[in-house]
């Protein structure tokens, strides 16, 4: 065996063969089991695009309707895990108590019987149904609150809507978030995919699966970018400042928050979705002056940087959608959670199927023959 070239951030070295999702990112092309993810945001949800990720093949809806039911009926927390989500502290960020407390669900269902199917229909539907309601109640418990119970007769993202202030949304809204959880759910070998992966390899539970794929989603150059992109629009101020701080982001050579990707090298085709979601909130809703902002940000950026195949990704508007939703900016990023435990799942479970351990190699640049010296001549 020869040793390959050394590339950091092992780019563009496949670490996997899978059918779960594709991406052209000279086109612009995402697919979720052969499916443009254009065509799922218009047509589906994200319960049934799940089952799609998950099981490989669109349900019929006998299939659906069990499978929602079942989502439905799991919805609700144990109270020790609702009394462990107390003691967090209230100046902890969202993700944080997320990782903590999906990898308690291991504690209350750690059998580990990977390849009876019962038992993965099992963990897939606890993980959606149970993952809402705690990020849900972290919410509302970090500002001294009890957590809001689910409910039966709501669907899947109009039940999170409700339990985070106990007000029914309105469909336009819930059926927005939905897409939102669809355009979020999957998306090739990303680094928390691969975490998911690596962790899945060595036959551990689906849950620790979650809890290390929720850690590597947490960071800034991963799902924590949506953010940032808040954080920067409103240093921006004004369409008057974009200009300069584009400028001065670029003499400084600084990152540009929610631009560019590693895999697209034109506009990513979930930010074009994400950005006409936008419109219609703003067209029920009322403006809101940070697209204006955003948008004027797009075009700059466009011009200066557009011939390097830097374009808005998904981050740059996602956060728009779910500002004009009141939804606190630090919970952005346990949302994306939310719709990505679909597509983790979804490799978790191709992964066991044809398991191999991953254990990669490395280039060693450290000394040889070194001595060692007695701590008194140190």
């Amino acid at each position: 065996m020869t040793l390959c070239e050394y590339r950091p951030g092992l780019e563009g070295i496949p670490a996997a063969q899978s059918s779960v999702s594709y991406v052209d990112g000279q086109r612009g092309i995402l697919e979720y089991r052969g499916i443009r993810i254009e065509e799922l945001a218009e047509k589906s949800t994200f319960l049934e695009t799940s089952y799609l990720l998950i099981w490989g093949v669109l349900p019929t809806k006998e299939e659906l309707d069990a499978f929602e039911h079942e989502i439905r009926y799991h919805r609700r927390i144990k109270y020790r895990i609702r009394d462990m989500m107390k003691c967090f502290p209230e100046s902890g960020h969202p993700m944080d108590a997320l990782q903590a407390s999906a990898a308690a669900l291991g504690l209350f269902y750690s059998r580990r019987d990977l390849h009876n199917p019962a038992y993965t229909r099992e963990a897939v539907v606890r993980l959606l149904a149970k993952i809402p309601t705690m990020v849900a109640a972290f919410q509302l418990m970090r500002k001294g609150n009890d957590p809001v119970q689910p409910r039966d007769d709501l669907g899947y993202s109009a039940n999170f809507l409700y339990m985070l202030n106990e007000q029914e949304p309105d469909p336009l809204t819930a059926r927005i978030f939905d897409i939102c959880l669809t355009l979020h759910a999957e998306h090739t070998m990303n680094a928390s995919t691969f975490s998911s992966r690596v962790t899945a390899s060595t036959l551990t539970d689906p849950y620790a699966v979650m809890a290390s794929a929720v850690g590597t989603l947490g960071g800034p150059l991963h799902g924590g970018a949506n953010e940032e992109v808040i954080s920067m629009l409103e240093e921006i101020g004004s369409v008057e400042n974009v200009r300069p701080f584009l400028d001065d982001r670029l003499e400084h050579k600084a990152k540009i928050m929610g631009f560019g990707h590693r895999v697209y090298k034109v506009k990513d085709p979930r930010a074009t979705i994400l950005q006409n979601l936008v419109q219609q909130l703003f067209e029920s809703f009322g403006h809101d002056k940070y697209y204006d902002i955003a948008v004027e940000l797009e075009k700059a950026v466009e011009e200066k940087l557009g011939q390097k195949g830097i374009y808005p990704n998904v981050d740059f508007y996602s956060g728009l959608v779910y500002r004009k939703m009141g939804i606190p900016i630090d919970l952005f990023t346990p949302i994306f959670a939310i719709a990505r435990v679909a597509g983790w799942l979804a490799h978790w479970k191709e992964q066991i199927e044809e398991n191999r351990i991953y254990r990669p190699t490395q280039v060693y640049t450290g000394l040889h023959e070194a001595t060692y010296i007695p701590i008194e001549q140190r």
